[in-house]
């Protein structure tokens, strides 16, 4: 039987460095178009043979998700106004909200299941979920899902 691709949303800290290493060279080679494979390669310190080897198994999200609808679950405190402090973040990205969910909140917290279109002007999706990891009544963001 022949096995399909999966896709998993995995955060940097988990992916073995020369994964992390790949995207780097990526990074590097977008930046400055006159960079060689090589030179970019040894300037993070993997082998040539390992970019190749990894090339097309890695992306940052951002790179791979304009167009997509995301689906986020964030744990947050339940006070009035902190909502609104979710959604101001994902406006600023100019997201385009699709879903919104809040479950009943149990003892002082609630699940928000939130999903958004990204958009060409949304930019940096990975800075989006950044920004509301870092608001203070967020207790927990994970990437649920992608898709087209």
């Amino acid at each position: 039987m022949e096995r399909k691709n999966q896709y998993y949303v995995v955060r940097d800290k988990a992916l073995p460095e020369v994964l992390q290493k790949v995207v780097e060279v990526k990074a590097l080679i977008e930046a400055n178009g006159s960079m060689t494979i090589q030179e970019a390669a040894e300037k993070v310190g993997i082998s040539r043979s390992s970019f190749y080897k990894y090339k097309d198994e890695i992306y940052p999200i951002s790179d791979n998700t304009r167009g997509k609808t995301v689906t986020l679950v964030i744990q947050m405190r339940d006070e009035p106004g902190y909502l609104a402090d979710l959604l101001r973040i994902v406006a600023d990205y100019r997201a385009n909200i699709l879903t919104i969910h809040q479950a009943i909140p149990v003892n002082g917290f609630a699940t928000v299941t939130l999903s958004v279109e990204v958009l060409p002007e949304t930019g940096n999706v990975d800075g989006m979920v950044e920004e509301i990891e870092q608001l203070p009544e967020v207790h927990d963001v994970k990437i649920l899902g992608m898709e087209k």
